[in-house]
């Protein structure tokens, strides 16, 4: 039984030899086959994520400066068309002023005119009737002449052609 004892405990021993020997080989293949493409792997996506979480952040701060960008654009937009609204309703009332002071001045011109008229017919009217008194005062005394009248005869024909001539304007 020694025997077996020893040959077992060699059996034993061998085995186990064997066994450390092919798992140290496995190792080493495992590292050179696997762990090293696997740690590879490993190392390529955490750069990967590491640069897309460094993009994201850029991204993010660009929109952030985008953001602020857009707010200020929209402030000077708004800015500019207060401005253009402002300009707009002064050039409006300026055309409006323009227009009432225009039409002031064309109707100031169209009543000058009219009075010029007026004053013009008066004056002719006037020039007629002084030329109407005259062409009268000698019917007048050209009838007088003609008769001979007592003062009472005359007072009735002046006042006779009197009528008349009222009558005639």
């Amino acid at each position: 039984m020694k025997e077996e004892n020893v040959l077992f405990e060699n059996i034993a021993w061998l085995n186990a030899a064997y066994q450390l020997v092919v798992f140290f080989v496995l190792l080493v293949l495992l590292k050179k086959f696997a762990f090293g493409p696997i740690i590879g792997m490993m190392q390529k996506r955490e750069e990967h994520i590491a640069n897309q979480i460094t993009s994201a952040e850029k991204n993010r701060e660009e929109a952030e400066k985008y953001l602020v960008e857009q707010r200020e654009a929209i402030q000077t937009a708004r800015a500019e068309a207060q401005s253009i609204l402002a300009n707009a309703k002064k050039i409006s009332e300026q055309q409006t002023e323009e227009a009432i002071k225009s039409a002031k001045a064309e109707a100031e011109r169209m009543k000058d005119i009219a009075l010029a008229e007026i004053k013009r017919e008066k004056e002719q009217a006037v020039s007629a009737l002084r030329e109407q008194v005259a062409t009268l005062s000698v019917l007048v005394a050209t009838k007088v002449i003609e008769k001979e009248l007592d003062e009472k005869a005359q007072s009735k024909l002046i006042e006779d052609y009197l009528k008349e001539v009222g009558e005639d304007l």
